[in-house]
C-alpha cells in the first residue's frame, strides 16, 4: 500500500486563507432595487456539503444571497458549522445595509450548519420574528423496490 502523504499547511498559508475568507465576508452588497419594506425573510438551506442563505422581501423576491462557497470555503469545509456562521454574518451585514429590521427565518435541510446559522443571525442583533422548519418530509414516500430473490 505504501505510506499516506499528509499535507500540512504552514501558519502563513492558514493566515492567508483566513484573510481571504474575511475579505469575501465583507464584500460589498449590491442593492438592486431600493427596499421600502422594513421586513424580510431569510431562507437557510443547509445540506451536508454546503450552506446557502438567501434574503428575500415579503413577496419572495431575492435581494441578496450568500453561500459558503461564495465566501471562500472549499471542499468539505463548506459543510461545517463555522462556514454556516460566516455566511449568516455576511447576510446580517447585508440586512443592516438594506435597513431591514424584522426577519422571518425559514430553515430547510439536514446539514450541520442549520443551528449555527440561526445563532449567528441572532448574535448579530437581527430581530428574528419567527423561525420555521420547512424541510420536506415524505408522508409515505415512494413505492419500495421489489424484494430481491437469490
Amino acid at each position: 500500500m505504501g505510506k499516506k502523504h499528509v499535507a500540512t499547511k504552514t501558519k502563513e498559508e492558514v493566515l492567508k486563507e483566513r484573510d481571504v475568507i474575511e475579505e469575501k465576508t465583507k464584500k460589498e452588497v449590491k442593492i438592486k432595487t431600493p427596499t421600502r419594506s422594513r421586513e424580510g425573510r431569510v431562507y437557510i438551506s443547509s445540506s451536508y456539503n454546503n450552506t446557502i442563505v438567501s434574503l428575500t422581501d415579503d413577496l419572495g423576491n431575492i435581494l441578496c444571497w450568500r453561500s459558503a462557497g461564495s465566501i471562500g470555503f472549499k471542499g468539505t469545509k463548506k459543510g461545517t458549522p463555522f462556514a454556516a456562521s460566516k455566511v449568516a454574518e455576511a447576510i446580517a451585514e447585508a440586512l443592516k445595509k438594506m435597513n431591514v429590521e424584522k426577519v422571518q427565518v425559514f430553515v430547510r435541510g439536514i446539514g450541520s450548519g442549520r443551528d449555527s446559522a440561526v445563532r449567528s443571525l441572532a448574535a448579530r442583533g437581527v430581530d428574528i420574528v419567527t423561525i420555521k422548519d420547512i424541510t420536506p418530509i415524505p408522508h409515505n414516500g415512494c413505492r419500495p423496490r421489489k424484494v430481491r430473490r437469490v
